[in-house]
């Protein structure tokens, strides 16, 4: 993954203050200007921003377990002069989440997660589900299989679904765990104006990450690659 120094300057400004693109509009209220060409482009940008991020190490939660806190991830966006023709003018797309996970029987866990993108009606809520192949243990890595899907509402001109399946491996020193994945996402697009059709954008993506657990409180960092298009995020929070 190689991070242009403009979008690393984004990315850190966007995690520390959950607004990167401050007093920049978001709102796709132009899209029948685009080409269809165009709208294809906007669409891989935005699966691969909208589509699920866990942030989370392959160990299950257990029974008893809860992940709860808020993260935030910011998405560099390869197209961002089709983005301002489509009324959103942005290059580094913010997405601040809050989450809940629920460890259950059987090495199942369970969340749900609500995005709210700021300046803008862009709202996502994501689902998903993770079953733990390997538990992990102290010579041992965990390793896990996750489902995710994510729906955007709040959005007049479009229309957004992604699905994504995905393999993680980690593995726990201490306090720190650090985790790798790889996975696929399916994205669906749908314009609510003019001529334009659906698309459905289909990418590959990689993940690697680090989390940090002090006690109830946990932090963790991420880096991921959907597609041609980078992410960074960091969540906050409280995991037992």
């Amino acid at each position: 993954m190689k991070f242009s120094p403009r979008f690393i300057s984004l990315a850190v400004l966007s995690l520390f203050t959950a607004a990167g693109t401050a007093n920049a509009s978001t709102d796709f209220n132009q899209l029948k200007s685009l080409s269809q060409s165009e709208f294809n482009q906007l669409a891989k940008d935005f699966t691969a921003a909208g589509s699920y991020k866990a942030i989370t190490p392959a160990t299950p939660l257990g029974i008893t377990g809860f992940d709860l806190g808020g993260e935030i991830s910011v998405t560099q966006l390869e197209n961002s002069a089709v983005w301002k023709k489509a009324g959103a003018n942005v290059s580094a797309l913010p997405m601040p989440k809050l989450h809940l996970t629920k460890g259950l029987p059987f090495n199942i866990d369970v969340g749900a997660s609500l995005i709210a993108v700021p300046d803008s009606n862009i709202k996502l809520l994501g689902l998903e589900a993770r079953y733990a192949l390997l538990e992990g243990g102290v010579a041992t890595p965990a390793v896990g299989v996750r489902a995710a899907y994510s729906k955007l509402s709040g959005v007049d001109q479009l229309g957004f679904d992604a699905k994504s399946v995905e393999l993680v491996a980690s593995k726990g020193f201490l306090m720190l765990t650090p985790y790798v994945g790889v996975g696929r996402v399916w994205g669906s697009v749908t314009p609510h104006v003019g001529t334009l059709q659906k698309t459905s954008p289909t990418s590959s993506k990689v993940f690697a990450g680090l989390n940090a657990n002090f006690g109830l409180f946990n932090v963790a960092g991420e880096v991921d690659r959907t597609g041609s298009n980078d992410t960074v995020s960091v969540k906050l929070g409280f995991r037992w």
